[in-house]
């Protein structure tokens, strides 16, 4: 968390400001974000937030409503449908996150890797009525931090691995007290072995997942592929089934990747 400062913010700052302003007010969600909620997730003080509000919804970027609620802006959507039309992995795997989420009836997610930490790019709920409380698109987490998560580090070599840990410890000891760098390093073991990553509520009691990670033709990694559903749902003997789907979903998305991602870059 960025902590709260006073001066003006200048040139690159404000820039990542503004960006973490988007990405927290995004996952809000349809609920919207309110100006002290925001102050709060972002870490910096009120008026420098006020300051970067009123920028970006001067560029359209963000929309206030008459509760004072705060969303996402069209010109983002006009940008987002814009970078859709290129080749990529949500473009990929946007057929795939959604017929798994069809088929298991769970919530299948895409992430994303971005530095020592991941981001909820896609999520298409499943028709089962009790939802786990996993992420949502917009959120993020540390890197190996749920499973889809898990699953991306897990297939990093091992000196990146230790870069990340290193980062990232101080964030697992204040908010994951049960996913320790020991406990990762344990994980990150299991999925190795079996191929895919388990979470068994580590992250948030009751919600449970799988995920499995995504390649370019040239072996770097894209993302992850998860699924998120309620303990009762991830119990052993359904385990096999939802690991077939999975796998299966991911082999298609890397088919598509081949035939569109560029090899370098």
């Amino acid at each position: 968390m960025v902590h709260n400062v006073d001066h003006t913010d200048t040139g690159t700052q404000s820039v990542d400001r503004a960006l973490l302003l988007l990405q927290r007010i995004g996952a809000c969600g349809d609920d919207g974000g309110t100006l002290a909620g925001l102050v709060a997730d972002t870490g910096l003080n009120k008026a420098t937030v006020r300051r970067l509000l009123l920028a970006l919804i001067r560029a359209g970027m963000v929309e206030q409503d008459d509760d004072s609620r705060y969303y996402l802006g069209m010109q983002l959507q006009v940008l987002g449908a814009q970078a859709s039309r290129r080749p990529n992995l949500m473009r990929a795997a946007q057929e795939s996150v959604m017929r798994l989420g069809q088929v298991t009836g769970d919530a299948a997610l895409l992430t994303v890797r971005r530095g020592a930490n991941t981001l909820c790019v896609m999520r298409e709920e499943g028709s089962y009525p009790l939802r786990s409380h996993a992420l949502v698109a917009g959120q993020t987490h540390p890197l190996g931090v749920g499973a889809g998560s898990l699953a991306m580090l897990a297939s990093l070599p091992d000196d990146e691995i230790a870069s990340v840990l290193a980062a990232i410890t101080p964030v697992l000891a204040d908010r994951y007290p049960r996913l320790p760098p020991d406990e990762l390093m344990r994980l990150i073991e299991r999925t190795r072995t079996d191929g895919i990553a388990l979470n068994p509520g580590l992250v948030i009691d009751g919600s449970w997942g799988l995920g499995i990670a995504l390649h370019y033709p040239d072996g770097r990694l894209a993302g992850a592929l998860s699924v998120a559903a309620v303990e009762a749902r991830m119990r052993p003997d359904r385990l096999p089934d939802l690991t077939r789907h999975l796998r299966a979903e991911a082999a298609q998305i890397e088919t598509r990747l081949a035939r569109t991602a560029p090899l370098k870059g």
